[in-house]
């Protein structure tokens, strides 16, 4: 079993996974789904999905603060 299973679901969690060159890269967004396979985020830009073989290390982590609102353009 592995500790990502045990994640609930819709909780924010940071994935660090590795890349086929060596580097690695974090996953940051809301859990969609876990299984022994892997993991599936919705990020900003879209659904990630992460095997296995690929999750370094993950966490959960506390929801985004709240954006702050744009300044009103100048007329």
């Amino acid at each position: 079993m592995h500790a990502w299973t045990a994640w609930p679901v819709g909780v924010r969690v940071v994935v660090r996974r590795r890349l086929p060159d060596g580097r690695f890269s974090d996953v940051l967004g809301e859990l969609l789904a876990t299984d022994d396979d892997g993991v599936r985020v919705r990020t900003r830009t879209g659904d990630v999905s992460v095997t296995a073989a690929e999750i370094a290390i993950g966490k959960v982590v506390p929801p985004a603060r709240p954006r702050r609102p744009r300044p009103a353009p100048e007329a």
